[in-house]
């Protein structure tokens, strides 16, 4: 563990990247995020521990360093933590940070290209734009046990501070890859012997009986537009039954449900 590097100067800087975090994206550059609070922030030390992402630096309220002892210590010494008092804290963010733990982490690329296991559960996302969305989805692939998160190219970035606190960092503990167009995807997970289900509300079979398989991918929309019509048409199509009159569940909701049934079914192969 470092030893902790007193800051003064909300202008200081050395801690520069964390001014102002509530108004800045820096996923954008170089790959770089937020981590906020001790359970993200132990879920950065431990994926740094294995090589997916890099930790840079920690700032910590000062008085709550000696209880982050036990997640510090899983970090290089080369790593700096800085602390500093409430009001130097506060000033250097730009609000009242009541966690008072922040990391900033860099994303290590990842080539999803690889074998899969002979029994794999994947989540696609396509057009999902709202942060808590994605940080929902990702914590319902965790809870579920999905294998990998795949997200085109509209999807917004799950690094994005809100997306990995809401997703209580399993962004950092899944395998993951956002990129290509949802076609291009789901053609690359057919090609790998991957059944492939879209989930709407106008599907035509029930997601409770889905028929038993080893690769499952499930796809998922954003609200409102849902799945563009051509890969609904493209590929089998499941639903989730609910009462009339309700036009669909909030996707977080739906993956959730749809991920659980799934795993439910694959586990009884």
């Amino acid at each position: 563990m470092a030893l902790p590097i007193s800051i003064e100067d909300a202008d200081d800087a050395r801690i520069q990247e964390f001014r102002n975090i509530r108004e800045r994206d820096l996923t954008g550059r170089q790959q770089r995020f937020i981590a906020e609070g001790s359970v993200v922030v132990r879920m950065l030390a431990q994926a740094h521990a294995r090589g997916r992402f890099v930790a840079e630096k920690l700032l910590i309220l000062k008085s709550r360093l000696a209880g982050l002892e036990p997640i510090l210590e899983l970090l290089p010494e080369q790593v700096p933590v800085y602390v500093a008092e409430a009001d130097v804290l506060d000033a250097i963010v730009g609000f009242n940070l009541h966690r008072g733990v922040l990391a900033l982490g860099k994303h290590v690329e990842q080539d999803l290209s690889m074998d899969w296991p002979k029994r794999a559960l994947v989540l696609v996302g396509c057009g999902i734009s709202n942060h808590d969305n994605i940080g929902s989805m990702f914590r319902n692939a965790a809870a579920f046990g999905a294998d990998a998160v795949l997200l085109d190219e509209t999807c917004c970035d799950p690094l994005y501070r809100k997306s990995l606190r809401v997703s209580v960092g399993s962004v950092l503990s899944l395998s993951w890859k956002r990129g290509g167009t949802a076609l291009d995807l789901l053609s690359q997970l057919s090609k790998d012997g991957f059944n492939i289900w879209a989930l709407s509300p106008q599907g035509e079979t029930d997601i409770r009986s889905i028929g038993g398989s080893e690769r499952v991918a499930l796809v998922v929309g954003t609200e409102g537009e849902g799945l563009p019509a051509e890969l609904l048409a493209g590929f089998m199509s499941a639903r989730i039954p609910q009462a009339p009159g309700l036009d669909s569940l909030n996707v977080a909701t739906a993956t959730g449900i749809a991920l659980y049934a799934l795993s439910s079914l694959m586990k009884r192969i």
